[in-house]
């Protein structure tokens, strides 16, 4: 990723660069934002993404979604990253949305925690980015052991890299009435409630995907965080089934808000000009996916095996898998596809950001797949069934959720890890046409009633700006 200092240093006129904002007073009331990584670095580097397309053109996560809604609805968000790259704090915008996104330097003593760690993870053959890092060891004990000192270190690590100073100096300037952050099971979270707590702050979080703590070291603060914040956001109800055992926390601390999609733009194109396009026949049978490439956690070495025996079923067959994305796991994946000798995939090897380009992919299939083991509330099937796609996803959490109609919100749910039921759904849809057809359909009117930005953004609105929220807040510093 090109290095943040040179951004900053560069000029502002330039059209090539992000815009660097200058340092100012906001008077209207703000949304803080912070990600859950240690770096933003960390993020980019694991899509291989630039910070200039980061501020251009990165769209269609979460995050963004959760922007846009609120700015449907009068709320200013600001986006707070912590980057290696940058010495200074330094503002830039990002384009499709207007937001603003505020840079930070980590801790300096986070610095040296980084070299130390890189170290190790050579010994031990893991790698920064990976989310499935595991330490390699032929004695068990040896593994367990490291594996546990590993987390430690990790956790360790994320509260040694938000500049807390900075932080508070920041969010005063952007007069911040809120800070949410992404996810609560990440040591982030437990830093900004006791700086919440400092500046008399609501924190907020919300759930997308983490629901496991990092270290034993976590355990107690997070218990301490959760029943210290002004509320969390979490949609699929198995997660806040588990966080009121786990944590004991009220139910009215949890709102169930689901994550936003603008439908309007998100709309099929016509199929036969998306084909063309793609250099596939009109009558082919497609399945498709996107996202990120992360073999284990987004199961594709499942879909990999169900394509495999759907191919085997259909011999003589026009059958394509079209797979769009990359990310940690992209050389192994490559690996995986040839060991298995996998036919007729297309698979665009890179992070796409423009939403036409996805639109097209889309548009070209006759059915949209989510094989993942673990997800927080997915935003790619929803994406797909804007465009009139029928789903077929497996059940990892916040998955039936988006489908809590069965058939009649436009997708089928099957066993999370199991091929065969989700060579059986694909099959299903791949050879009836009028119920692919007919599941489309129910899948775009489920998107519009919704997940569209102006339902989700007053939702988010009315617990993040909550008057009697605040004043509980208030009232218990």
């Amino acid at each position: 990723m090109k290095n943040l200092t040179s951004l900053v240093s560069s000029k502002q006129n330039d059209t090539n660069q992000p815009q660097l904002l200058p340092s100012s007073n906001q008077s209207e009331p703000a949304i803080a934002l912070l990600h859950c990584y240690d770096l933003i670095d960390d993020f980019l580097d694991s899509i291989n993404i630039s910070f200039e397309t980061f501020c251009q053109k990165f769209l269609g996560s979460w995050m963004f979604g959760y922007i846009d809604a609120l700015k449907q609805v009068g709320v200013r968000t600001v986006l707070f990253c912590i980057s290696a790259r940058v010495d200074r704090p330094s503002r830039f915008i990002h384009e499709p949305t207007g937001t603003t996104i505020c840079v930070l330097p980590p801790l300096k003593i986070y610095h040296v925690y980084r070299a130390v760690r890189r170290r190790s993870l050579n010994v031990y053959g893991g790698s920064e980015t990976s989310s499935f890092q595991k330490i390699q060891d032929k004695s068990h004990i040896r593994r367990s052991l490291l594996t546990n000192i590993k987390d430690l270190v990790k956790s360790v690590g994320t509260y040694l890299s938000t500049p807390w100073g900075l932080l508070a100096r920041e969010l005063r300037r952007e007069n911040c009435q809120a800070i949410l952050c992404q996810e609560y099971e990440y040591a982030r979270f437990d830093t900004c409630v006791l700086l919440g707590k400092l500046m008399c702050l609501p924190v907020f979080a919300t759930f997308q995907g983490g629901n496991k703590t990092e270290s034993f070291l976590e355990v107690p603060l997070r218990h301490l965080s959760l029943r210290s914040c002004t509320g969390v956001i979490i949609a699929p109800q198995t997660e806040t089934q588990r966080v009121r055992d786990r944590y004991k926390i009220p139910s009215h601390k949890i709102a169930r808000i689901f994550n936003p999609l603008d439908v309007a733009a998100w709309q099929a194109l016509d199929r036969s000009e998306a084909r063309a396009a793609l250099g596939i026949p009109l009558d082919a049978k497609v399945v498709v996916w996107h996202g990120r490439v992360e073999i284990e956690r987004k199961g594709l070495d499942i879909l990999l095996e169900a394509w495999k025996q759907i191919c085997c079923e259909r011999a003589g067959k026009d059958l394509r898998l079209l797979l769009v994305g990359t990310g940690s796991d992209a050389d192994r994946f490559r690996q995986l596809i040839a060991d298995t000798q996998t036919k007729g995939v297309m698979w665009l090897n890179e992070f796409v950001s423009d939403r036409a380009v996805i639109q097209q992919y889309l548009s070209a299939a006759d059915v949209y797949t989510l094989p993942s083991r673990q997800e927080g509330f997915p935003v790619a099937p929803i994406e797909a069934m804007a465009c009139s796609l029928p789903i077929v996803a497996a059940d990892a959490p916040g998955v039936s959720d988006i489908f809590e109609g069965g058939e009649a919100s436009g997708g089928i749910v099957v066993p999370r890890g199991d091929a065969s039921a989700l060579t059986l759904a694909l099959g299903r849809f791949l050879d009836n046409r009028a119920g692919r057809r007919e599941l489309g359909q129910r899948a775009r009117r489920r998107v519009e009633s919704c997940f569209s930005p102006e339902v989700i953004g007053k939702q988010l609105r009315d617990v993040l700006l909550n008057p009697s929220l605040q004043n509980n807040f208030n009232a218990n510093q």
